[in-house]
């Protein structure tokens, strides 16, 4: 029966992601197909793939779901989160090289400690300055890029415009209050397989 339940919510999940890429697209709500620079071919073959692995990893460990974010730009899969194991982060790892189509795999997991709630807040606190500095600088396109912040470390994924606009986001990242650290994994728009004429 567990079994079941387990093969009925894999496949609800690989349907209604098929069903909400033209609306949604990868970066969530608010994000259309017209405003991200890559291919509707691109987005699909994206979505499936990250659907494709989120159901992996739901069968590997169901513990995994909500400490374990995954993004998928271009065919590069991005891993974050927290997990209890260094062997659980390798599994992990290996999971996303396994996926169809994968082309590279960047893990920023982190095995877990005590959860501290002040870390926590400050964490969420970094996460939305960043995202409101970015709306407001015009010459950000802040709807296609993804922001997580874990121990004052700030991870942004997403596609820039311009190599200029790839900097501005940096640099925005790094003059907020108590950041200590900005991975930055931004693909620029010339870089993508396909892109939209």
């Amino acid at each position: 029966m567990r079994n079941k339940i387990l093969l009925l919510l894999f496949i609800s999940l690989v349907f209604s992601g098929c069903v909400g890429v033209a609306s949604k697209g990868i970066f969530g709500t608010g994000v259309s197909v017209a405003l991200d620079p890559r291919t509707v071919g691109t987005q699909v073959d994206d979505s499936i793939m990250q659907k494709n692995l989120a159901g992996r990893i739901l069968l590997m460990d169901k513990k995994h779901v909500l400490s374990v974010k995954t993004k998928v730009l271009d065919g590069r899969i991005f891993l974050t989160g927290k997990v209890d194991s260094p062997e659980e982060k390798l599994k992990l790892t290996k999971l996303a090289w396994e996926t169809n189509g994968v082309r590279s795999v960047r893990n920023d997991i982190k095995i877990k400690e005590e959860f501290n709630f002040q870390q926590s807040a400050k964490d969420i606190l970094i996460t939305s300055q960043l995202r409101s500095a970015m709306i407001f600088n015009k010459e950000i396109k802040a709807t296609n890029y993804q922001i997580d912040t874990y121990k004052k470390k700030i991870y942004v994924y997403g596609i820039a415009l311009t190599p200029e606009e790839k900097d501005l986001v940096i640099k925005e990242a790094k003059e907020i209050l108590d950041v200590e650290d900005v991975i930055a994994s931004i693909i620029l728009v010339d870089d993508l397989r396909i892109q939209k004429d």
